[in-house]
């Protein structure tokens, strides 16, 4: 818990650290909010509440999904103080943080286990893998060239990070024993471990959290891109 929280502290700080993001309310908000969600998924968790029943879709664990993200998007088409925040964000740091997701081999320790089922456990470890893999070579080139930010190569890799969530809670979602074709396939093993403390900090808090960085260096890639553009009709 203690660690959560001072990574939270240095993902704000970090981000907040570029030009024109030096706003002590705005960055206070943010870390109060991560705080908050946090802390209401850690209760909601011990409460059970993302637990459903078999002849039901997960939706408890989908709202716990598609919620932080959608007040993510309201706060940054609605706000311009907090829009100011994600696109001043310091790349560098936003890219390295998405370098945990080497933790994505846990899936895979928990297959071998018996704890989750390898339908699920094999795409989504090995492609938080992939994308934890690729991170330090991201932030290296961004450390060489900030333009980087704005190629091809970096938007891809940022996209296939998105992918990666999509496909994971897809298979989630087919391997949570509410179909029973696929129940049949992987056996008694479902995803229903997940909804579950500690595993449900992931779908419903690292998950959003991650998706939210990655969609902050979209973000700051399309405006360099369009400065990029403005600056050639300029000149």
């Amino acid at each position: 818990m203690n660690m959560k929280s001072e990574t939270m502290g240095s993902i704000t700080e970090n981000m907040a650290s570029g030009p024109g993001t030096r706003n002590s309310s705005v960055r206070s908000t943010v870390l109060a909010a991560l705080a908050l969600w946090l802390g209401l998924v850690i209760y909601l968790g011990s409460k059970g509440t993302f637990v459903g029943s078999a002849d039901s879709p997960p939706l408890p664990l989908f709202l716990g999904f598609a919620i932080p993200l959608a007040v993510f998007f309201a706060a940054y088409f609605g706000s311009n103080a907090f829009r100011t925040f994600i696109l001043s964000a310091d790349l560098r740091f936003v890219t390295a943080i998405q370098a945990w997701r080497w933790g994505g081999l846990g899936f895979l320790s928990l297959y071998a286990y018996h704890v989750l089922p390898g339908l699920f456990a094999f795409p989504a470890g090995l492609g938080d893998m992939a994308i934890g893999v690729a991170a330090p070579l991201m932030v290296l080139e961004l450390v060489r060239r900030p333009s980087f930010a704005a190629t091809r190569r970096y938007v891809m890799w940022n996209i296939f990070g998105l992918v990666d969530f999509v496909i994971a809670l897809s298979l989630g979602t087919l391997c949570s024993g509410f179909f029973p074709g696929i129940t049949r396939l992987i056996g008694n093993v479902t995803t229903s471990p997940m909804t579950h403390l500690p595993l449900i900090l992931i779908p419903a808090y690292m998950v959003p959290l991650f998706s939210m960085l990655h969609f902050t260096s979209l973000f700051q890639a399309r405006q360099l891109a369009r400065s990029r553009i403005s600056a050639c009709v300029q000149g």
